[in-house]
């Protein structure tokens, strides 16, 4: 590969019709024409690029995509050689998302540009629920590979609020981070996606990132293009002797600025600019995330099961069958092993190919195939955590050996993200995963942009800070307008454990089985079977024995995926109002932030001229019970209304059936 000295910076837009004196543009509208992305040529600077509106109101200003590599200089004349235009009227059907059938409707304008001897592709789609663009790099005068950075100023005519979670120092990433409103011009750098920004009183957006599989992920700080400017950059350094492979080491001490290194030809991942009314039309409408995405490539999907998972912490065999009777009696479908099972996980001698107790977490005995035997005799998968220094030098090991324990799933601990290296090997990791026939939980900081579509063994993923950071209401409902826009969360719902007493209540933990989507939904994080051996340490904390109380019949009807889902009342840190259907059922969950408030609920989602049973749970200290969670049933249609006074940081949830 030849390593040129100096670097190559292209400044680009999208499209256009050059060689006049005239700036020129063309406008691309979505279906419902009220989202339009507008490329166009700026003569005075001698720059392309592209502006946004919203119902003819200008979103973005003209911003600016950059691109530099080393091998390929694009800083010549600019000419369009070809222009496609496409419509594309669409749904999909998928059995893991918030919606059964999810609609994949957009117009699309791929150009092709030649600048001097070089050679470029530019795709851009407007969809209703907001514009995607994506660049591609064919291949072109005898190069086979490249390497890229990449940079995107975004401008805007006001200093925005909006809501960030940035870097808490070198290296250390936020995916887990708490969130907090500021405005643009205090952004700090590594802010992740997706970033939510308040336009005005009716519309917000978030900058967000599509089909990212082998790339380095992008992260957001303030800008300099402009006063009210936000840079995405790409996380990792490339060098100057770059790696000789993609999963090598980085080779030499001085940074380029170059962050990918790809075989052409390539396409980039979708830069999304998610846009909506207000933060519950964003969340309602996330599914633009994977329609960015590939169709499924698991021919045959039946052996993916979402459901509910118990955390078995003893370690033991005698914990296990108690946590699997625990499961099969309360409509669960996992138990789950964490850390421990096999050694100190921590430790790269560990070897996740045994089942060689870590004696600071549990004596034993565990026998790992009484245990899949048992569980497979009463319709439970076991789950097993491994972290990311086993999976790395084991996974080929570890899959066919899984498989013949009979191991459903696999839940990856403290992986490495951001970076092209972390993220390529996440995702054949995933895939490989899939030929085993093993469901995949993904935790620590790693967050989707969409490829559980393509791969839906992927069920679930934390990049979220939930019930283990011991989070108020207040966060949770930040998240859930936020981080939630970009897929499932792994939250970890606790119950028992007294540290709900500092989150909010036993009502908003129910409810955050709603209100949090995960096709894998663990519960009782903190919590094990009365049946359960007591454990010899205090490695897991506040640990409790789940109870009998009436409340939890709740979370055994709860689903994990949904037909249909409507957000009937958001308000970020304020309050967040879910309704979710399943078959006939539906389920609605409420959070409430720190002021008390008065909720009037109205059922129009509703079928026409039906009567349904709906059961009301809330906080009521008068109860008598371990939770004081009150239950209430009565008979509504979709013209009721209910009226509830819910105190600060409690909850609601409702399960309503047809009668």
């Amino acid at each position: 590969m030849n390593n040129l000295s100096i670097k190559y910076v292209i400044v680009l837009i999208f499209l256009l019709l050059f060689n006049c004196n005239k700036p020129k543009f063309i406008e691309l509208r979505s279906p419902d024409e009220t989202k339009k992305i507008t490329f166009l040529e700026n003569k005075k600077n001698n720059e392309l690029s592209f502006s946004i509106k919203y119902e003819n109101k200008e979103v973005v200003l003209p911003s600016v995509l950059e691109l530099v590599s080393e091998e390929i200089d694009f800083s010549g004349e600019v000419s369009v050689l070809n222009i496609e235009e496409s419509t594309v009227e669409n749904e999909w059907n998928s059995n893991f998302s918030e919606l059964s059938i999810i609609p994949d409707n957009y117009n699309q304008v791929k150009i092709y540009l030649k600048l001097g001897d070089s050679y470029l592709n530019i795709i851009g789609r407007a969809y209703n629920e907001g514009i995607a663009f994506a660049y591609e790099i064919p291949n072109q005068q005898n190069i086979t590979e490249i390497s890229l950075g990449e940079k995107i100023h975004y401008n805007f005519n006001e200093n925005h609020q909006l809501w960030s979670t940035p870097k808490r120092g070198p290296g250390v990433l936020t995916a887990q981070g708490e969130y907090k409103r500021i405005p643009l011009t205090e952004l700090e750098v590594g802010s992740e996606r997706p970033l939510v920004i308040e336009i005005n009183d009716s519309l917000m957006i978030a900058l967000a990132e599509a089909k990212l599989v082998d790339y380095a992920r992008l992260s957001f700080d303030k800008g300099t293009s402009s006063k009210y400017s936000i840079l995405s950059t790409l996380d990792g350094k490339m060098n100057d002797q770059k790696q000789d492979t993609i999963t090598g080491a980085i080779l030499a001490e001085r940074e380029t600025g170059l962050n990918i290194y790809k075989k052409l030809p390539f396409q980039s991942p979708w830069r999304v600019v998610m846009m909506g009314e207000n933060e519950g039309e964003l969340l309602e409408n996330n599914y633009i995330i994977q329609n960015l995405n590939d169709p499924s490539k698991i021919a045959d999907e039946s052996w993916i099961k979402p459901g509910k998972v118990l955390r078995e912490t003893t370690l033991t065999t005698q914990g296990a069958f108690a946590a699997i009777d625990f499961v099969a009696s309360h409509n669960m479908q996992y138990i789950m092993f964490d850390a421990g099972w096999y050694g100190d996980e921590m430790k790269n001698s560990s070897d996740a190919t045994t089942v060689t107790l870590d004696l600071k977490r549990s004596k034993g005995p565990l026998d790992m195939k009484a245990v899949t035997t048992y569980g497979k005799e009463n319709g439970i998968g076991l789950i097993l955590y491994v972290n990311r220094r086993s999976l790395e030098k084991q996974l080929d090991e570890l899959l066919p050996l899984f498989k013949e324990w009979g191991v459903a799933g696999i839940k990856f601990g403290f992986v490495r993200v951001g970076d092209q290296d972390a993220t390529t090997w996440m995702h054949e990791a995933i895939k490989k995963a899939a030929k085993y026939g093993l469901i995949v939980d993904v935790h620590d900081e790693y967050r989707p942009t969409g490829f559980s579509r393509t791969y839906p063994n992927l069920l679930t993923q934390e990049g979220i800070r939930g019930d283990e950071e011991t989070v108020p209401n207040e966060h949770t409902l930040i998240s859930m307008f936020t981080r939630n826009l970009a897929g499932a969360s792994d939250n970890t719902v606790c119950y028992y454990s007294s540290r709900v007493d500092k989150m909010g209540s036993r009502a908003s933990q129910l409810a955050k089985t709603v209100c949090i989507f995960s096709p894998l939904q663990f519960l009782y994080w903190y919590d094990k079977p009365a049946a359960s051996p007591e454990k010899l340490d205090g490695l897991w904390g506040d640990t409790r024995h789940i109870g009998n109380e009436p409340e939890l019949e709740f979370f055994n009807a709860v689903p994990t995926t949904w037909d249909q889902t409507k957000v009937l009342e958001a308000e970020i840190t304020k309050i967040g109002i879910i309704a979710r259907r399943k078959g006939n059922d539906w389920f609605v969950g409420g959070i409430n932030g720190n002021t008390e408030r008065k909720v009037s609920l109205d059922f129009s989602f509703l079928t026409d001229h039906q009567t349904y049973k709906a059961k009301v749970y809330t906080d009521d200290e008068t109860v008598k019970t371990r939770t004081h969670v009150k239950i209430e049933e009565i008979e509504i249609n979709n013209t009721s209304k209910l009226n509830l006074t819910i105190k600060k940081n409690n909850g609601f949830v409702i399960h309503i059936v047809k009668i």
